[in-house]
């Protein structure tokens, strides 16, 4: 695991690490799919038949914290609204779009205990760690990275 929950006031934060943009959306979908789901279901999931393909959304001007929020959006809206409940991806960022290969189930199959309204831009944060560059870890769980790497932070709105 390369993300962590990050302390908020009334909502609930994501903050990732890991060594490439690609990797660190990954990472902060897994997050969200996990502050979802129920202990029950986490069980289950892998027992569920999964389907596959390719989800996309354009990135403007190259903006990677706006793409960050508009996949995620993405992973919501497919998620409540489509019943396709994503469960693993690889991502691929191209001049002009994040796609991702993704293997999903059937959301009414998955039980939720956290309802997620909306992915915010408050806090938002989606960056390029330089080498030896250390970003200050924030009580109690979230530890301190020192690059080079990348990182992304989201608030949900819960």
């Amino acid at each position: 695991m390369s993300w962590w929950i990050l302390p908020t006031t009334a909502d609930i934060g994501i903050r990732a690490f890991s060594s490439s943009p690609e990797t660190v959306i990954m990472e902060c979908v897994l997050g969200l799919q996990s502050i979802q789901v129920s202990d029950k279901s986490l069980d289950s999931i892998n027992q569920l038949i999964r389907s596959t393909g390719v989800w996309t959304i354009p990135l403007n001007n190259n903006d990677l914290e706006r793409g960050l929020v508009k996949f995620l959006e993405e992973v919501l809206y497919r998620g409540t609204i489509e019943n396709e409940w994503l469960v693993d991806l690889i991502v691929k960022i191209d001049d002009g779009s994040i796609s991702a290969h993704v293997s999903w189930v059937n959301s009414e199959l998955v039980e939720r205990e956290i309802e997620i309204k909306a992915v915010t831009l408050h806090e938002l944060v989606m960056r390029m760690i330089d080498q030896n560059e250390i970003v200050a870890g924030l009580e109690p769980n979230i530890p301190t990275f020192e690059g080079p790497g990348w990182m992304a932070q989201v608030v949900l709105d819960i």
